[in-house]
């Protein structure tokens, strides 16, 4: 399992949820265009977010499947979204990434910013081989930030992902410790 660990760059403070992070957990997963991309509850309630940030966010960790860390503002402490790994496969040392940023946080980079502190964190602290990160083919802005943190695309995977509205065509990205370059520094990274 991975180590509980905080993680640090320019602007953001990436953390294990708690449950000052439940009412901006709530409105974010609420939002249009969260549900839109993400197979989560409709409503998301309250309880939802509850089970979220005090359970299952923790639960990941606890069971060796990856780590999830709410994406805060380093000055305000505010949430501004979620990054974390799923599905991870220690044998072969690859891991998935996934996030989602709160409508108040978009537009600023922070999906960007905090999907490459984490790779930083995993391909070179914990040492794994391979970052994966999973996009739908109609969400262009998830397949933006995985170009602009450095991701290389590799292909198409058919009917492989599922949201609200069914199943859908998934892009597959990856980044590989050599991705990450001479400056491997997350905070000097846009």
């Amino acid at each position: 399992m991975f180590p509980e660990t905080v993680l640090h760059s320019r602007r953001l403070v990436l953390r294990a949820f708690g449950t000052r992070d439940i009412p901006d957990t709530r409105a974010s997963c609420s939002d249009s265009l969260t549900q839109r991309w993400l197979p989560l509850p409709r409503p998301y309630t309250l309880d939802d977010a509850t089970a979220w940030c005090t359970t299952t966010a923790h639960a990941m960790r606890d069971s060796g499947d990856g780590i999830q860390f709410a994406i805060t503002d380093a000055g305000t402490k505010r949430l501004m979204g979620q990054v974390g790994l799923k599905k991870t496969d220690w044998r072969a040392l690859v891991s998935e990434v996934g996030y989602w940023v709160s409508p108040w946080a978009r537009g600023h980079g922070i999906a960007v910013e905090a999907t490459r502190t984490l790779a930083h964190w995993l391909l070179i602290n914990q040492r794994f081989q391979r970052m994966e990160l999973r996009a739908a083919t109609e969400n262009t802005a998830s397949q933006a930030v995985a170009l602009k943190a450095g991701f290389h695309r590799e292909g198409t995977l058919r009917n492989a992902g599922f949201v609200y509205g069914g199943r859908v065509d998934l892009v597959l990205f990856s980044l590989l410790p050599g991705d990450l370059g001479s400056s491997t520094d997350p905070t000097k990274t846009r």
